[in-house]
């Protein structure tokens, strides 16, 4: 690919565009951000470590020149806040959603053809506004969350059984945050469903765990996380660049799948260089189908305070 795009400079958007220069999976990666020279510095200091990590994609920075991003085909958004203590969900929604939506339409002027993957948080919301905000198709605007999510649930049970985490196969629906649905069902290593080699208890205490990935690093480190995320959504580019068919679950419009309907959720998709090339629809037993619609009820709330608030 000829140029990918990231927006936002902060932990996450640099961590992408490092992954994805390490990757070499275009000619140019160009970092955007509002703040003077940060992304011009991160852009500088990945390239200088191209002759060392030995790979040729050019990375550089630029602060709010989105000409330098014209013709991208992969745009990744990283911008936003972080919630600050004593600011509403509702505030955070209104600061962040005027972000997105402003950052969009400038990238979209002059990608107009790019698939765009959302990484701003509250995720599900800012992928509906930056779908709204696009004039795109909803297969072309999607959002990263259960890429990341499966990564920590992997990564949770790698730990419990002293696997690999690369032979743990899982799949998790849903919004991103408490309303999250693994599916326990649905996991394996490498064949062996998890629930042969893990107790209930156990199980619980991990999916427990993984809903509240995010809130546990927080804590730990006083700010959120962005190696794994930044490696997330490198791993959705590198999915539609290499048009890997990649069967992964990522937050995508349904029209009906799941007897859902204009809601953006976590699904599992066929991701390809058409972007959601297809949704696929897993059985669901009767519980996991309430847990589904809960979550869907849930995000549905808070796209409703975004339509409320009247951006577009």
């Amino acid at each position: 690919m000829e140029k990918i795009t990231v927006i936002g400079a902060g932990n996450v958007g640099a961590t992408c565009a490092n992954v994805i220069a390490h990757k070499d999976l275009a000619k140019e990666v160009v970092i955007v951000d509002i703040k003077e020279g940060i992304a011009e510095g991160k852009a500088l200091d990945i390239w200088q470590t191209a002759a060392i990590n030995h790979f040729n994609t050019r990375v550089t920075g630029s602060t709010n020149d989105y000409l330098k991003t014209k013709g991208s085909g992969v745009i990744v958004i990283t911008s936003g806040l972080p919630r600050k203590p004593g600011m509403s969900r509702d505030d955070l929604i209104q600061t962040n959603a005027k972000i997105v939506k402003e950052v969009t339409e400038k990238a979209v002027k002059y990608s107009p053809h790019a698939i765009i993957i959302v990484v701003s948080n509250p995720l599900d919301v800012m992928t509906y506004a930056a779908y709204l905000a696009s004039n795109k198709p909803s297969n072309k605007v999607f959002g990263m969350a259960g890429t990341l999510d499966t990564g920590r649930y992997r990564a949770f049970i790698a730990d419990a059984l002293n696997v690999s985490p690369v032979d743990i196969h899982a799949m998790l629906m849903g919004g991103h945050g408490d309303t999250m649905v693994p599916l326990p069902r649905y996991t394996s290593i490498n064949g062996i469903p998890i629930t042969q080699l893990l107790g209930k208890e156990e199980l619980d205490k991990i999916v427990e765990r993984t809903k509240k990935g995010g809130g546990e690093l927080v804590n730990l480190m006083g700010t959120s996380a962005w190696f794994a995320p930044g490696a997330a959504a490198a791993q959705m580019v590198e999915a539609i660049v290499d048009d890997q068919k990649k069967v992964i679950p990522v937050c995508a419009y349904l029209n009906g799948e799941y007897g859902l309907k204009d809601v953006y959720l976590g699904v599992p998709v066929k991701l390809g260089k058409g972007g959601v090339e297809e949704i696929i629809e897993v059985d669901l037993n009767k519980d996991e189908k309430k847990l589904l619609s809960t979550s869907a009820e849930a995000v549905k709330d808070v796209m409703r305070v975004l339509d409320k608030m009247k951006l577009f």
